[in-house]
């Protein structure tokens, strides 16, 4: 397994993963950062450098994730959701088939190994509040503000 610590507007992104795909990225306040970066996770740290930049919405280096079943069908239901657009932990439920699986979903949801790739950051409580992420609620804010298309102006 390769390591590679990357600085984003966020903290440490630190990227795991070999030639069989990307297993986990997690962000930390860390300050370390790779001075070489392994030939199997170039293309991830590319891509979400390319996020950051607001040239990339989508991803497309291979993902390895370890979970369960249910575990990866959550994530696999999180690929779905817009760059740009939210959804709701009921929705999620709903979308998995089984609305009284909310809380399993929202488990699921903060198992999540895949920072910003795999967007559970784009989940949101029913009434619109920012609940839950391991990352910290202000990290969520801000890449829903990242990634909300229509920015708001100053009108002063």
């Amino acid at each position: 397994m390769e390591i590679a610590y990357i600085k984003t507007p966020l903290g440490t992104a630190m990227i795991t993963g070999d030639k069989n795909g990307i297993t986990a990225i997690t962000v930390s306040d860390l300050g370390a950062v790779s001075t070489v970066i392994p030939i199997d996770l170039q293309e991830a740290v590319q891509q979400i450098n390319e996020y950051f930049e607001n040239k990339r919405i989508n991803f497309t280096f291979k993902l390895n994730p370890k979970g369960t079943d249910f575990q990866k069908k959550v994530w696999n239901n999180l690929l779905a959701i817009p760059h740009g657009k939210t959804r709701t932990y009921l929705e999620q439920a709903k979308r998995l088939g089984d609305v009284k699986a909310i809380r399993a979903v929202a488990s699921a949801n903060g198992k999540n190994p895949l920072w910003i790739v795999v967007p559970c950051h784009r989940v949101i409580g029913s009434d619109g509040s920012l609940t839950g992420y391991a990352g910290g609620l202000w990290r969520k804010k801000w890449l829903l503000e990242h990634e909300n298309p229509t920015k708001q102006q100053s009108l002063f």
